[in-house]
């Protein structure tokens, strides 16, 4: 096999194959002509029959390839993974600050100063603080508070320059707005889908791409007898905390609308919890993804 060129700088030593990612040797084996499939590690540790190693693990990966009721990864394109790296920088810095906030939070309550969980009441409290001499706390309190602040604000100004570039994306990918015209997904939802799904006949129909994002009941039937639970949680978190997120905002507005979804969202909630509720409307969403994404 005739190695594709790289950079002196960037090319791999044969030793070190493993640590390159699955997507980037899926398109160094597609440009050599191959077929490229990848399977999820979870789905083929079934097959492994005894102790772990490279030949029980390539035995495994043989067998499992082999069912015809396997499902694959599809492999991701480069913008995808670009857009993708976008929204996990994002998420990152968004758990930075959400760490920092529950820091000052207590370190300011050791002081009797407790302030509510709502970081714009954190913003403003902290501008009081520092600018305050007369509140009985130390300098050096102070200071260190002030510095929060300084790393807080820096927070603040590099998520809403991701959330400029994830808005930027989505304005200029048609994809990405057909599926913002659904109530409940926004831009960052638009365009988390379109970097995590990029071969939509992955999916037979809407209720697998449902279950593959893990919004539908976890089942646990013996014997003929049906025991269903809470949602699975399987697949991608991020993107189950997006869709069940635009869904819970999507509900609030949906009160007093008489079109078909807005009563149907209203029957359940008269029945069920809220929660569920917005689950509910995040799996109907993901099938109206999925039936969106199939006519592209």
């Amino acid at each position: 096999m005739r190695w594709p060129a790289f950079s002196p700088i960037y090319r791999p030593a044969w030793s070190a194959w493993k640590l390159h990612g699955a997507h980037y040797w899926a398109r160094v084996l597609t440009a050599l002509g191959h077929q490229v499939r990848l399977i999820s590690p979870q789905f083929v540790t079934p097959y492994v029959k005894s102790n772990k190693n490279d030949q029980n693990d390539a035995e495994a990966i043989c067998e499992a390839v082999g069912r015809p009721s396997m499902r694959f990864v599809p492999p991701k394109s480069t913008d995808q993974l670009a857009v993708q790296a976008v929204h996990r920088i994002r998420r990152r810095l968004v758990a930075d600050r959400v760490r920092l906030v529950n820091q000052i939070r207590g370190l300011l309550s050791e002081h009797g100063i407790v302030i509510a969980r709502d970081i714009a009441q954190l913003r403003r409290g902290l501008a009081v603080i520092v600018g305050n001499i007369n509140d009985g706390l130390s300098e050096m309190l102070r200071a260190l508070m002030r510095e929060l602040q300084e790393e807080l604000s820096a927070l603040d100004t590099r998520i809403a320059a991701y959330d400029r570039r994830i808005r930027e994306i989505y304005r200029t990918n048609e994809q990405c707005q057909r599926l913002g015209k659904i109530e409940g997904v926004g831009p960052v939802t638009a365009t988390a889908l379109i970097a995590a799904v990029g071969d939509r006949s992955c999916f037979k129909n809407g209720r697998q791409f449902a279950a593959w994002l893990g919004l539908v009941p976890k089942q646990r039937s013996s014997g003929g007898r049906a025991r269903l639970f809470g949602i699975s949680k399987r697949g991608d978190r991020y993107l189950r905390t997006l869709m069940i997120h635009g869904a819970r905002a999507a509900l609030s507005r949906a009160a007093g609308k008489q079109d078909p979804r807005s009563l149907w969202l209203g029957k359940i909630r008269q029945r069920r919890h809220p929660n569920v509720a917005a689950v509910a409307l995040a799996n109907k969403n993901a099938r109206i993804v999925w039936a969106i994404r199939l006519q592209l």
